[in-house]
């Protein structure tokens, strides 16, 4: 791959074929890395969320992101607030797990707000009521004082225990695979 040049398709459109690690961020050519998802995928809403659990139980809420774009692209017009609000989710995750507390939390709070419409509903057996918490109680976490990357908020999430990885600004950075969401309603303990 030429280095100097920009990677394009086969229409010309730019295209990053740079390999990618499991939360998306850019490796250097030549690097192992992680396989990308296809994109334009159609999948049953089932399929959808069997393999973006899958994704984001294997640490890598990025590429569970591009599946639910998928669906947020190709499902019917009255699922897509359902379908996006879980991409932003999963992207939250990610930012939080790149170390980028105000992103990610900003992401985390903004999906469980779309999903919000489909909390008595849970689609697919998805649990919206517990993905919703689950989101709303990770993006407090990350960015404890509620300001999204305010100095106030670096200062709290500095405060935290020794031996926590923490981001740029300061918040704890939180292990994608360990804090994976369960998504179906009835794998997740309730509490």
């Amino acid at each position: 791959m030429d280095e100097s040049r920009r990677d394009r398709d086969e229409e010309g459109r730019a295209r990053n074929a740079r390999p990618r690690d499991g939360l998306g961020r850019p490796l250097p050519y030549g690097a192992e890395g992680v396989e990308r998802q296809p994109e334009g995928v159609v999948r049953s809403p089932e399929e959808t969320v069997r393999e973006a659990q899958r994704l984001l139980d294997a640490g890598m809420p990025f590429h569970a992101h591009e599946v639910f774009e998928d669906a947020w692209k190709s499902g019917p017009e009255e699922e897509r607030e359902l379908w996006r609000g879980l991409a932003q989710m999963a992207v939250g995750l990610t930012h939080a797990a790149r170390g980028n507390a105000a992103g990610g939390a900003r992401l985390l709070r903004r999906g469980a707000a779309a999903v919000a419409g489909f909390r008595d509903v849970d689609p697919y057996g998805v649990g919206v009521g517990g993905l919703i918490v689950w989101a709303e109680e990770l993006a407090g976490r990350v960015d404890p004082s509620g300001h999204e990357g305010t100095d106030a908020g670096r200062r709290a999430a500095a405060a935290g225990p020794s031996g926590v990885r923490v981001g740029r600004e300061g918040a704890p950075v939180p292990d994608a695979a360990a804090e994976a969401p369960r998504l179906l309603r009835g794998d997740r303990p309730e509490g």
